[in-house]
């Protein structure tokens, strides 16, 4: 099947705005792989500093025949996405000694969980927790002891940051494994109607809480389709995981088999053999568009549309919210899972999943086939499902859609549009994710009613002073203002709104959640009001245009008027919590279209 024009269009301009970009990013990673520190080059001292926590390699690693294996891990066991990792290493370790290679922990990066600290002064920290895992991830790999690695990590900042740090080692084969869904909880909806009568003060802490726990219940990854299984869905269609590792659950057979063949893997792909695959040239523009396309094609998270263009510019690559706007328009939404449905991704895995979405794309012509991928060098293995057969790691074709209300062919789709649109106006650059709002919602006009954070959005709630048709404005809530925290507490008031006939939208800077669902949100706006954007120019009252049918974000004042505006000034800067440790990051951090990061706005030649 020929590739659908867009897409190559896209495809061609990304490639074109990244060839200087993209060429010093090879070069880097050439260099490195030839002229750079590695084993061989290290001295006595520094190798024997290396193998002296592991004696039971110490020997094969002396010898130097064997791959060592680099672990980087985000294992904690207050996030349940990332417990089940606690058994990992030593489990790697046993299946690279299979492979004849060796393993060790290079080091560990933190992982924060947004659902503990949403809505608190943590939260703050949750964008630039990113920054610190890229940064965390290559001062593991610094120590040169390593000719491939595995990355273990799942969750919303975690995945990005370890790619971007990774990717500055690009010249190593690298493998994410997964650890996979929580089995299925309280389903997502009903725990959203106890969200929503607790807003209005019909259900009790108690009740929230018990609806809460029955929800988020066990170890493995939330089962909603937020940010963290978004990541797990784009390194399915980049090639990033052995196939079909993404929505298989933890302490499974199947589920350790994968973990198996991925540092298997990792062992037939290093530079010694003839398959190499290095990370940096297999994530290139095919890849990244890919990522896009998976996006778009499963009704994924909106924080992608910040945390992809990081990572390709991590890789030297280039693309803009222009790129995902136009994609949008071609790929179809084959994809329902909460909160664009009600299925959680247990049931979507179960329906067909990502290798039945990958398969249906491949045909009709509307994803890169041709990747080099850590599998093979297309994408077809991964339009299949992972199965045991006689206890064996094997694939199958997923066969048709086991629920057509859960995930659908291409011929088929809920939508012939992917879902995210790119708004702008007076008042910047926004994007907005409409695949879960319904078509008389995508366009809202209505009086503006400013915060300057999200608490303040909840006092006015709850004193009865938002219950009309409005157009909620958080500023100062970008990445150089406050680190750009999700502002999902804010989600079950404004559904209340809705819910009781208003015409009702956000406006922020800031970011919400994967989470984001049925209220239009015109979120990431750029410039953010730090600094003079023009959202430090609205003032209560201002009737604004959200409308995603046109692609128009725009305050409906006088231009005279506008420009004679002086913006108002921010808050003063957060501190306490930690988040004065991160002030340079907050200077220094790049527009959110960008990637909202203070590495890669300083990085030279990016």
């Amino acid at each position: 099947m020929r590739l659908d024009a867009t897409i190559a269009a896209v495809t061609d301009r990304v490639i074109e705005r990244s060839r200087p970009t993209r060429q010093a990013y090879l070069a880097l990673i050439e260099r490195e792989r030839d002229q750079g520190i590695g084993r061989p080059r290290l001295g006595c001292a520094n190798l024997a500093h290396g193998y002296a926590g592991t004696e039971e390699d110490r020997d094969t690693m002396r010898a130097g025949g064997a791959m060592n294996i680099g672990i980087v891990t985000a294992y904690n066991d207050m996030l349940s996405a990332h417990a089940p990792y606690y058994r990992y290493p030593e489990q790697l370790k046993v299946f690279a000694r299979e492979a004849g290679a060796t393993a060790q922990v290079a080091g560990g990066v933190p992982a924060m969980c947004d659902g503990v600290t949403q809505g608190f002064a943590g939260m703050e920290l949750s964008l630039f927790s990113r920054d610190t895992i890229a940064l965390s991830t290559a001062v593991a790999l610094s120590h040169a002891m390593f000719e491939g690695a595995v990355l273990l990590g799942i969750c919303d900042k975690i995945v990005p940051g370890m790619l971007m740090g990774a990717l500055r080692f690009g010249h190593l084969p690298t493998i994410l494994i997964p650890g996979g869904p929580m089995p299925s909880g309280l389903p997502n909806r009903e725990k959203a109607k106890v969200r929503e009568a607790f807003a209005e003060g019909r259900a009790s802490k108690d009740e929230l809480l018990d609806a809460e726990i029955a929800a988020y219940h066990s170890k493995g990854t939330c089962t909603f389709y937020g940010t963290a299984n978004s990541n797990q869905m784009m390194m399915e269609f980049m090639g990033l995981h052995v196939p079909g590792a993404a929505f298989v659950n933890p302490g499974t057979k199947l589920r350790q088999e994968l973990t198996r063949a991925a540092i298997h893997r990792v062992a037939q792909i290093g530079w010694a053999g003839q398959d190499y695959r290095p990370l940096g040239r297999c994530v290139d523009e095919k890849a990244i568009v890919n990522a896009a396309i998976g996006l778009l094609a499963t009704g994924g998270s909106t924080n992608h549309l910040i945390h992809l263009p990081a990572i390709a510019m991590a890789a030297g690559i280039r693309i803009d919210w222009d790129d995902f706007d136009r994609l949008s328009r071609a790929v179809p939404l084959l994809a329902r899972v909460y909160p664009n449905g009600a299925a959680d991704v247990n049931q979507f895995e179960a329906a067909g999943g990502l290798g039945f979405v990958i398969r249906e794309l491949l045909g009709a012509g509307l994803l890169h086939r041709d990747l080099l991928t850590v599998s093979g060098d297309d994408l077809s293995a991964y339009a299949q499902k992972p199965v045991l057969a006689d206890d064996r790691l094997a694939w199958a074709d997923p066969g048709a859609s086991g629920d057509e209300t859960i995930v659908r062919p291409a011929g088929n789709p809920f939508s012939p549009e992917g879902g995210f649109r790119i708004l702008t106006g007076n008042l910047g650059r926004a994007c907005i994710k409409v695949s879960a709002v319904e078509r008389d919602r995508w366009v809202i006009e209505a009086p503006a009613r400013v915060f300057e954070d999200q608490a303040q959005v909840q006092a006015a709630f709850k004193a009865g002073e938002l219950d009309r048709d409005v157009v909620v404005v958080v500023r100062f809530q970008g990445p150089r203002a406050n680190g750009m925290p999700e502002l999902h507490k804010l989600t079950p008031p404004l559904g209340v709104l809705q819910n009781r006939g208003h015409r009702v939208a956000l406006v922020t800077d800031g970011r919400m959640s994967g989470a984001s669902g049925k209220v239009p949100c015109a979120i990431h706006a750029s410039p953010e009001a730090l600094g003079g954007g023009p959202l430090a120019r609205l003032r209560d009252g201002d009737v604004v245009r959200v409308d995603a049918e046109s692609g128009v974000l725009e305050a409906l004042v006088d231009s005279a008027d506008w420009a004679a505006r002086t913006p108002v000034e921010a808050p003063a800067s957060p501190d306490g919590c930690g988040r004065e440790l991160f002030a340079l990051f907050r200077q220094h951090a790049n527009e959110a279209e960008l990637g909202g990061s203070p590495l890669l706005a300083t990085m030279p030649g990016l």
